[in-house]
């Protein structure tokens, strides 16, 4: 079984490694967008009848044209070096997984009903890839990255020994440049199994978590309350000569607010995660359909609150204490009542208390719905619940 883990450390470029990253970093760009174009193309060229293409939009490409795929674009690539020589400085499967991301761009918009694949503009690449290495490129807190040498970086966490480097990608952030090393171990893993108490989690934008214990926890509003700053800042770049010194400083100053908005939110949430941890060993959350509440009408707040960020770590950290952690299906699970299963019907914004009309039952609606999931949630893993008088749920044996 491959087990992959990647760690994150700052690197410490000296200037001129610096001036190679950024060099990359546009030839990476110049190569994604040429790409892009030269499928773009094809894909209008077939997109309208022979006799009625748009001169301006679409452009008339032989009919047996092969349509450009990762394969045909990179032994293109190949030959482009011949007659542009800045290529040449840049390593060549770098510059070929800048064209698989292409293809990937493609592949989502089919497979996972993505947008169309955009043009980056100049400081919109920020990262490029270094696939494979034959030996250990790291060596203590240096690591040795092809045709640009060795580069310092801070060694934050150790990197076990008997893990295997796979690839590294080097971010630029506007706090630093970053290696994302991937390792690889060969090993066995073993998945945590349905054991000890369990709790059905509900999220939420007013209480961000709602469990089924009764634990109600705020929902912090990191962009909202940076916005008015965020205004104050982007006011300022509007004000300045595109492209000046003063230009560029006050683009900074509103990046490392979004940065630090980002990092503010990604700490509450490992935080969290660690909390709800604590003395469990199975956790249930909703299977929620993501990309259409931030399509919604408060999709601002749910892009806030970064619900599919704190699943992920949540279900990270429970891996690493050994909780086990499932996903259960989101449907009416503000609708029903957790101690009788009696239907309510649907209960609108407003209201945030769960009543039962039909056994009496009251309490919050958010912790009735962690509830729900909680009683899914065990039923998914061959348990039966309980329902107290209190709110409190208890799991019986397993089921045969």
């Amino acid at each position: 079984m491959i087990f992959t883990l990647t760690y994150e450390f700052k690197l410490k470029p000296t200037v001129d490694q610096k001036e190679i990253f950024e060099e990359w970093l546009e030839t990476n760009r110049q190569v994604y967008n040429y790409a892009l174009g030269e499928r773009k193309d094809w894909y209008k060229s077939r997109a309208c009848d022979v006799n009625s293409c748009s001169i301006r939009g679409q452009y008339i490409i032989p009919v047996d044209t092969p349509r450009p795929t990762f394969a045909i674009q990179c032994k293109a690539l190949t030959e482009a070096k011949k007659q542009y020589p800045g290529l040449k400085r840049v390593q060549s499967q770098v510059l070929q997984q800048t064209l698989k991301r292409v293809e990937t761009g493609f592949t989502n918009m089919w497979e996972r009903n993505f947008g169309f694949p955009r043009f980056k503009k100049r400081g919109r690449m920020r990262s490029f890839v270094f696939p494979q290495f034959k030996n250990n490129p790291v060596v203590g807190n240096k690591i040795k990255l092809p045709v640009i040498g060795v580069v310092g970086f801070r060694k934050s966490r150790p990197i076990p020994e008997d893990a295997k480097v796979k690839q590294v990608r080097i971010v630029k952030r506007i706090s630093g440049w970053y290696a994302m090393i991937t390792l690889q171990w060969d090993v066995k893993v073993p998945q945590p199994m349905p054991h000890g108490k369990a709790l059905g989690v509900d999220v939420g934008l007013i209480s961000m978590v709602a469990t089924s214990d009764g634990l109600l926890v705020k929902r912090p509003r990191f962009f909202v309350d940076a916005e008015r700053k965020l205004r104050l800042l982007q006011q300022r770049v509007t004000k300045k000569p595109k492209g000046s010194n003063n230009w560029h400083k006050a683009q900074r100053k509103v990046a490392k607010l979004h940065e630090y908005v980002a990092n503010c939110r990604k700490d509450w949430h490992r935080k969290l995660s660690h909390q709800l941890c604590d003395g469990v060993g199975m956790i249930f959350v909703e299977d929620l359909n993501l990309v259409g509440l931030s399509r919604g009408m408060l999709g601002k707040h749910c892009l806030d609150a970064g619900f599919g960020q704190f699943f992920n770590i949540l279900e990270m950290t429970c891996f690493r204490r050994g909780v086990y952690f499932q996903k259960v299906d989101a449907r009416k699970t503000s609708q029903i009542c957790p101690n009788c299963q009696h239907e309510t019907g649907k209960k609108t914004l407003a209201e945030r208390i769960h009543k039962c009309d039909n056994c009496g039952y009251t309490t919050d609606r958010d912790i009735a719905a962690s509830q729900v999931v909680l009683i899914r949630g065990l039923a998914a893993v061959g348990h039966t619940v309980k329902m107290l008088s209190e709110g409190k749920a208890v799991a019986l044996p397993m089921t045969k």
